[in-house]
């Protein structure tokens, strides 16, 4: 069976992990269309004039190829197309992945239209799934689907959750070799160093140090990057923060990058992994961090809710809105976040010194739930059934 995937996202880290080569017996190859084709021409006019004048974000979610890729079937991520031959979409918040859809009280007109537009395709019948990575985003898309009663029902009956798929590194926590006597070491893997809570991080980790001697270390695998989403942090705060990680760099290991085979190598000789985020669509890492025998501490937006839990982590209760998203909107809402992560992150952090044995225990238990949880050998099942089922029934 030959699987097409929108060629500027096959080599994107959502769709390795999600879609490409999860099935063996596929054949996953890159497909060209016209929406990419456009899409390219307005970034390259956007930096020819120096600014925005194209807004690109909703022709990145979009596909038509118009039957010209001889494939069986095309799985999109977060995208949906318009072309006239069988495909599934998977997705990490909702599809239509559009800003009127996402933001509906921000965006009118023309916008609307394109919702609509949208979501005929989806109920139509060239669709055959609609994959949600997490119970979260299922959710979302209901809600979005609630607004759209024509359309409701039959999209609803193409609706499945399917989380990722995540192979252990460490089959038994044994292997992992670190000391559960001596200085505890505490891992943060994501570009996002503010929105995925590093601020809070290096800020409260550094007084758990000063203040009750806690023998710590953290690595530090970010390249600071500014995203002006949920945290809005400027130019000065990556200054501050690289000035302050590199004035403790007597206990803390800061990489800005590292292959993802040695990112997978240092969470085996760690012992907890840190996602204290403040936005995240899923939160692939803490299932890598819990695959490495990592208890991960973490807050509970999102689809972090689903796959960290206090049996087999730690988890940060934060302000949220009725979908599972954090709230963050205003300056206040901000503050508030930050300090009830701060708190969150103190409050593990006692707990983890008072008891050491809890590190051991929650990296067993959080093995355990990836075996069952996250088998790719069911995701490849799973996935295989539903290109087959579409194929023989074309």
């Amino acid at each position: 069976m030959k699987i097409g995937i929108a060629g500027f996202r096959f080599n994107h880290y959502s769709t390795v992990r999600s879609i490409r080569g999860v099935v063996p017996e596929a054949e996953y190859v890159p497909v060209s269309d016209l929406v990419a084709i456009l899409n390219r021409f307005a970034n390259r006019m956007n930096r020819l004039v120096g600014r925005g004048l194209i807004s690109t974000f909703d022709w990145n979610n979009q596909f038509n190829d118009f039957g010209l890729n001889h494939v069986d079937v095309v799985h999109l991520f977060n995208s949906i197309s318009y072309a006239n031959i069988p495909w599934v979409t998977s997705f990490e918040t909702l599809v239509p992945r559009f800003r009127q859809a996402l933001h509906p009280q921000k965006e009118k007109g023309w916008s609307e239209k394109k919702v609509q537009r949208g979501l005929k395709v989806l109920a139509g019948k060239n669709c055959k799934k609609v994959i949600a990575l997490s119970a979260c985003s299922a959710g979302f898309e209901r809600d979005l689907l609630s607004r759209y009663p024509e359309y409701q029902e039959i999209i609803e009956r193409k609706l499945m959750i399917l989380h990722p798929g995540q192979p252990l590194i460490v089959e038994k926590y044994d292997q992992k070799r670190i000391d559960q006597t001596g200085k505890v070491r505490f891992i943060f893997v994501g570009s996002a160093f503010f929105r995925k809570g590093g601020r809070e991080i290096v800020e409260v980790l550094k007084s758990m140090r000063t203040e009750h001697g806690y023998d710590l270390e953290l690595i530090l695998i970010t390249s600071f990057k500014i995203e002006n989403y949920a945290t809005f942090e400027t130019n000065e705060d990556v200054r501050y923060y690289q000035k302050l990680v590199s004035e403790n760099a007597d206990w803390i290991v800061h990489y800005p990058a590292l292959p993802n085979q040695e990112v997978l190598e240092l969470m085996k000789t760690s012992h907890v992994g840190l996602l204290p985020s403040h936005a995240d669509t899923y939160g692939y890492s803490v299932l890598e961090f819990q695959s490495a025998g990592c208890p991960v501490i973490s807050t509970d937006v999102r689809a972090l809710a689903e796959i960290n839990n206090e049996k087999v982590g730690w988890i940060i209760h934060v302000p949220k809105n009725r979908l599972g998203e954090a709230k963050y909107a205003t300056l206040e809402e901000r503050q508030i976040l930050s300090t009830s992560i701060r708190k969150g992150l103190e409050i593990a952090i006692h707990e983890i010194f008072a008891d050491r044995t809890t590190i051991s225990t929650k990296g067993i238990k959080a093995l355990e739930r990836i075996r069952a949880e996250h088998s790719p050998a069911d995701r490849a099942v799973q996935l295989k059934n539903i290109y087959l089922d579409i194929i023989e029934n074309r």
